[in-house]
């Protein structure tokens, strides 16, 4: 699936949309803190685009602002990645290069949403609050259009994309560590560890039958 593609079916009013390339520039001075940053976003990055800007006056959203965090817009963000990128890496640091939580869809055909709040000690910085959820949105994509969430306000319309995706990065974590065990059980030359491995898999794939009925 393309990012215009998983785009699309967010169904965004043609207000809220932008389609304005975000230099590189503005990575390398907001999200790179090492030089080896620096050369994976130079490297790994073909093109990055702003779709669109979800704020009051384009989506009909109140903005939230509190202690930890304000939502006063939510940017939604394509990304083309080069073949060599370290794409878990460079999402991270387009997230935190952003001062807005974002919506972003890259090439490699997943949909990448972190929370933010305030940094403790630099005013008018936002830090990651929270684990950055990255996975394949095909399972939910029929449920990601803006008109199916609820819009009390800007926090709980991105909270609400975030509770569609958490599921499937739990599920793509736990296949991840069946697959593992699998090799490790293949590999082990002991019966009674083998056995343990067999029952683990088990376990699991269990939970995840269960979780997916």
């Amino acid at each position: 699936m393309t990012p215009d593609e998983l785009l699309a079916a967010f169904a965004l009013p043609g207000q809220s949309l932008v389609n304005q390339r975000v230099a590189k520039k503005h990575l390398l001075e907001n999200g790179a803190p090492t030089a080896a940053d620096k050369k994976l976003i130079a490297d790994g990055i073909e093109d990055l685009i702003w779709a669109a800007a979800l704020r009051p006056g384009t989506v009909g959203i109140p903005a939230y602002e509190g202690a930890e965090r304000q939502y006063l817009e939510i940017a939604v963000l394509t990304v083309v990645y080069r073949d060599t990128a370290r794409t878990s890496r460079l999402r991270e640091l387009i997230h935190r290069a952003i001062p807005y939580p974002v919506v972003l869809l890259g090439s490699d055909g997943l949909l990448s949403l972190a929370e933010l709040r305030h940094a403790q000690n630099e005013a008018g910085k936002t830090v990651l609050d929270g684990e950055l959820l990255a996975a394949d949105p095909t399972p939910i994509l029929a449920r990601l259009a803006l008109a199916r969430q609820p819009t009390t306000d800007l926090a709980i319309l991105y909270r609400s994309w975030c509770n569609l995706l958490r599921p499937l990065v739990r599920r793509a974590e736990r296949l991840a560590e069946i697959e593992a065990l699998r090799r490790e059980a293949a590999k082990e030359p002991q019966i009674a560890r083998r056995v343990e491995l067999n029952l683990k898999i088990q376990k699991l794939s269990a939970d995840d039958a269960d979780e997916h009925r």
